[in-house]
């Protein structure tokens, strides 16, 4: 991706057993398959959408983690993110596959309530994060909350 690209590239990979990045939701602008088993995504600027990365070995699964991000620019700053070029804004994080399975969760609540997870309000992200960090179960996200969100952005306000 050249310095002057602003879009944000996820690597996404499949290796049975061994490595699996995936996306769980989001809006990409394009795609690139490198091989069979890695692809790249892009995002554009402002673009919110869930990296989902678990890791394996003979042992069993040493890494598990959700992290949903709004892509960001070379210019802006960004957390860095294995796997997100350049980065992205940390929206939520949660390890431990029972914590990635809660939000796995949440995002499922979100859908059945007829939202599309990539255009709700980014801060109920932050909220989610928050509550599941200290084992609380996170609040509904409201239709009014939504009509907020979405008046806000539309002002050009993110």
């Amino acid at each position: 991706m050249s310095q002057h690209d602003p879009r944000t590239s996820v690597m996404l990979i499949f290796i049975r057993d061994r490595v699996e990045h995936w996306l769980r939701f989001g809006h990409d602008v394009g795609e690139q398959i490198l091989d069979r088993r890695r692809r790249l995504i892009w995002y554009a600027p402002g673009a919110v959408f869930a990296f989902i990365r678990w890791r394996a070995n003979d042992f069993g699964t040493i890494v598990s983690r959700v992290d949903i991000l709004g892509a960001r620019t070379r210019a802006e700053a960004c957390s860095t993110v294995p796997g997100v070029d350049p980065g992205g804004e940390i929206l939520l994080r949660q390890s431990d596959w029972s914590r990635v399975q809660r939000v796995l969760a949440a995002i499922d609540m979100i859908e059945s309530a007829g939202f599309d997870p990539a255009d709700i309000a980014p801060h109920y992200w932050r909220h989610v994060h928050n509550r599941l960090s200290c084992g609380e179960a996170p609040r509904r996200y409201q239709d009014d909350q939504h009509r907020a969100w979405l008046r806000y952005r539309r002002m050009g306000v993110s």
